[in-house]
């Protein structure tokens, strides 16, 4: 684990299992317990492959398709997707839907709707549909690689990542140690697409939800002086944007839309734990808004020289210092 102090203007190389040394009595960890849902589909409609993306209103989903080509070929490679018009009838086996509109500037991200719902639905998507898979693995994902030990709700298109490296066990320390912990739901979406003109959009408008339980202890833990720390840049953006859209942090369902990069001034949050992100991504630049891009980037390249992974599967980078 990488540990970035924004105030000090350092890093340091440690490991995981020290996170409880970095946090303090009082502090509160927030997860993101998301499960994630097979959400890539293998058109037999179309020679494509669907992914669902975000919650779309009424029940609807908003999808991107790629074109000819399997998971071992990066999005990026992929053949050119079919064009899609609205009403136009896709089938991924039995579960069937249609095409509601499509997206003008790029016209692969589609909004459509399935003709089950429910239960029916349910079974359906978990027959027919895989994980988002991943180009660079040496081996096709099962749904079990990507839930975290707190997944509950079946709400993400890919998985809620910084989650994955925590133990029970880990947490368990952290609880001993004097640290809260909490959770919010949030439906983490597609990190990419393969198009450059669309991943200049990502995140797209995202499902959340927060307890209000969890909306008390941020409460309680910044009456005491004490840090929010969240788990994922999905943590951050939930609770950023409810304070943004509410006035203050407000329990409930709603929709992030707020893309948090540089110059952003975080109103709830403290520090992030989240994985290694490369500079051109949108996790990257909401990165940037708890510590300064050149020190994430001087921190970078010497992960990158220590042997760090990035990705979806690899090592965590803790960015905290004092509360101002």
């Amino acid at each position: 684990m990488l540990a970035v102090n924004p105030q000090a203007q350092t890093f340091r190389d440690l490991h995981l299992r020290e996170l409880p040394s970095l946090l303090r009595p009082g502090d509160a960890l927030i997860v993101n317990d998301a499960a994630t849902l097979p959400a890539s589909l293998r058109l037999t409609s179309h020679d494509a492959e669907l992914r669902l993306a975000a919650h779309a209103p009424g029940g609807a989903f908003r999808a991107v398709l790629l074109g000819s080509g399997s998971w071992r070929t990066p999005t990026e490679a992929r053949g050119p997707a079919p064009k899609m018009s609205p009403g136009e009838p896709i089938a991924s086996g039995e579960l069937t839907g249609s095409v509601l509109a499509v997206d003008p500037e790029n016209p692969e991200l589609v909004t459509l709707r399935f003709d089950q719902a429910g239960a029916a639905f349910e079974r359906a998507l978990y027959a027919r549909g895989r994980v988002v898979q991943y180009a660079y693995l040496t081996r096709e994902l099962e749904l079990w690689d990507v839930q975290s030990g707190f997944a509950v709700r079946p709400w993400a298109f890919e998985p809620p990542s910084a989650g994955l490296p925590l133990s029970f066990e880990l947490l368990f320390a952290l609880r001993r140690g004097g640290v809260e912990l909490a959770a919010l739901s949030h439906a983490a979406g597609l990190s990419s697409t393969g198009s450059v003109s669309l991943d200049q959009r990502l995140p797209l408008p995202e499902r959340y939800e927060i307890p209000d339980a969890t909306r008390g202890l941020v409460e309680r833990t910044r009456a005491r002086g004490g840090r929010i720390v969240a788990v994922g840049t999905t943590v951050v953006r939930a609770l950023e944007s409810s304070a943004l859209e509410h006035g203050t942090l407000t329990a409930g369902a709603g929709e992030a839309r707020l893309v948090i990069g540089p110059g952003f001034r975080p109103g709830v949050v403290d520090g992030v734990l989240t994985g290694m992100h490369e500079p051109t991504t949108s996790h990257f630049a909401l990165l940037s808004a708890f510590a300064p891009r050149e020190l994430l980037e001087r921190a970078l390249r010497a992960a990158e020289r220590a042997g760090y992974l990035q990705h979806e599967f690899g090592d965590a980078c803790l960015i905290l210092g004092g509360r101002p």
